[in-house]
């Protein structure tokens, strides 16, 4: 057995300092990848984090690895060409709710049906924090925003639901204010060979007062606690997934094993594409080349 050797969190501190605003749940998502990361023993050049528009979409920014701050709503897709190109590398896709459920949505759906080798961690505040409140996907029924004045008549989407019936075999949710668990939930999902989904409370206390730090602390449960839960059971998952109310589960709804989508792909066989032969020429190659610069 190969031994894992863990690394200090300072391992991935960067130069830049999150600009967030002070209390953001935010704040507790980044360490809590950045003590993944460590827990895992992945260096800062084996992991890569790609991000879209947003609050959190901020976050490649400020830990030390490789990473991509790409387009609104194209994460996924971004981090998908990343694991094409090379299976060896720890990807690892973190935005918002509106990003990631909004816009993104369909790139989210496909990743999950295919199974491709990705952690997304979807911080989610349930409203949107950078264009300053307007309502989510994720905003609850009846909430009173800067875009729904007289109430959300929306009913919210269910990522975690979603995920289940998509596809994702690694299906998680956490909360920045319990940062040693969302660390370990956070963990396992790049641990997992598969898509795995983290989606975290993380609080935005600038523009949304219903769902604050003391509204989730005294409803969410993890569901390791409870010695009957089966983490492999589909409709067991599916149920708790729809919990919602006085009592919120925490932790693995939904894990199982299936073929990845690299690994079921016959020109991923041979090894990571950035390994692989081009089968060009220098002199043609240094042409193409010469027209993208």
């Amino acid at each position: 057995m190969e031994m894992t050797i863990s690394l200090p969190i300072s391992t991935y501190e960067s130069i830049i300092d999150p600009d967030w605003c002070p209390g953001c749940g935010d704040f507790g998502v980044l360490r809590g990848v950045k003590m993944a990361a460590g827990k895992l023993g992945i260096k800062p050049e084996e992991l890569f984090t790609v991000s879209g528009i947003g609050c959190s979409s901020n976050l490649p920014g400020y830990i030390h690895a490789y990473g991509v701050h790409s387009l609104h709503g194209r994460a996924v897709a971004v981090a998908s060409g990343i694991k094409f190109a090379n299976q060896d590398m720890n990807v690892v896709i973190t935005g918002g709710d509106g990003d990631g459920y909004g816009i993104g949505l369909g790139h989210f759906v496909h990743a999950m049906r295919r199974n491709l080798d990705l952690t997304y961690i979807v911080m989610n505040n349930q409203i949107y924090g950078l264009t300053t409140g307007q309502a989510s996907p994720t905003t609850m029924k009846e909430v009173r925003t800067k875009s729904t004045p007289r109430g959300n008549a929306e009913m919210p989407l269910n990522p975690i639901a979603l995920a289940i019936v998509s596809g994702a075999t690694y299906v998680s949710r956490a909360f920045s204010g319990e940062p040693r668990h969302m660390a370990d939930v956070i963990a396992g999902g790049i641990a997992h060979k598969g898509f795995a989904l983290v989606d975290v409370f993380s609080p935005c206390v600038t523009y949304n007062k219903i769902n604050t730090y003391p509204w989730f602390k005294k409803r969410v449960y993890k569901l390791e606690d409870d010695p009957d839960y089966d983490a492999t059971d589909h409709q067991g998952a599916l149920t708790r997934a729809y919990e919602w109310g006085d009592r919120i589960p925490l932790g693995l709804f939904y894990r199982e094993e299936q073929p990845t989508y690299e690994e079921s792909e016959p020109a991923m066989k041979e090894g990571p594409l950035v390994h692989q032969k081009l089968g060009l020429e220098k002199e043609l190659f240094d042409d193409l080349m010469e027209e993208f610069v």
